[in-house]
């Protein structure tokens, strides 16, 4: 017989599934604020805590909002409601709406963020840039794996430009647009960190998001314009992606310990662009 979960019981299941210990050091994840024995009947899946996501899963009645930024990774002083973070975490309280982070565990776990984006670009025989110190050596930061059939440059790009979601900044390629490309790496949200890590895994692509002018232009130079090419896409979309699999992840996994609760994913775009403006345009 199923019944309904406490938020901690809930808590337990995350834990298992997106381990707080995969987290990196400077990130805030986990339980942000919310009541360990209240009850949980719906769950709301967002990548940004910001007003109009809080705003929606109040509305819809959620008893738990879990989404992959955090909302208080850098230190406050105050949430005074006339703040939007203070205001959010009234909302949210007043609304007896838990609030959880689940950022680079969720990125690093099997099945998370860049797990998700390997299988929706075919990517086999995949591995992690930069394994977890704690976790298995199928966990970490980014990964690196081959696709079946090599392809051009030009054409991989518009493989992923169709699997992301609509966003105003589409997708930017720095590398030959006919060169063949067949090993990529990849990092969900910003990977400049990454870089190296995907050079030395002898990448012909490098996909990840948020790329700054000088590690790009710097990569780019090490690299002698040769390999690995890179393709910058929006931090939203590449995180996006796994709310999905995040949602029925884990429906499945409260279903197995017969918890019933719904689980709904957030449709509001997030990204903080609303138009770009190129030549001949």
């Amino acid at each position: 017989m199923t019944h309904t979960p406490s938020l901690q019981e809930v808590l337990d299941v995350v834990e298992d599934l997106w381990p707080a210990n995969l987290a990196q050091d400077w990130d805030a994840v986990g339980l942000v604020l919310g009541r360990r024995d209240a009850e949980v009947t719906k769950i709301h899946f967002a990548v940004d805590p910001v007003s109009e996501v809080v705003e929606e899963a109040c509305t819809a009645g959620a008893d738990l909002l879990i989404t992959h930024h955090p909302l208080l990774l850098r230190g406050v002083t105050s949430v005074e409601a006339g703040t939007y973070k203070g205001a959010a975490v009234h909302r949210l309280i007043e609304s007896g709406c838990a609030l959880l982070s689940a950022h680079t565990n969720g990125d690093s776990a099997v099945g998370g963020v860049n797990d998700v984006l390997c299988e929706l670009l075919g990517l086999q025989e995949t591995r992690p840039l930069a394994q977890a110190p704690e976790g298995l050596p199928e966990e970490g930061l980014g990964r690196v794996g081959s696709l079946p059939e090599g392809t051009t440059l030009g054409d991989f790009a518009a493989r992923v430009f169709g699997v992301l979601p609509a966003v105003a900044g589409g997708v930017r390629v720095a590398g030959d647009r006919n060169a063949f490309v067949q090993r990529v790496a990849l990092c969900g949200g910003a990977g400049d960190s990454l870089l190296s890590a995907a050079s030395e895994a002898e990448a012909d692509v490098y996909l990840t998001a948020d790329l700054r002018h000088h590690p790009a232009s710097e990569a780019r130079e090490a690299a002698g314009g040769q390999r690995p090419y890179l393709i910058d896409v929006s931090h939203f979309a590449s995180e996006w992606l796994w709310l999905p699999a995040a949602a029925q992840t884990l429906d499945r996994a409260l279903a197995d310990r017969d918890y019933e609760v719904e689980i709904a994913v957030s449709g509001i775009n997030t990204d903080p662009w609303d138009f770009v403006i190129t030549p001949g345009t």
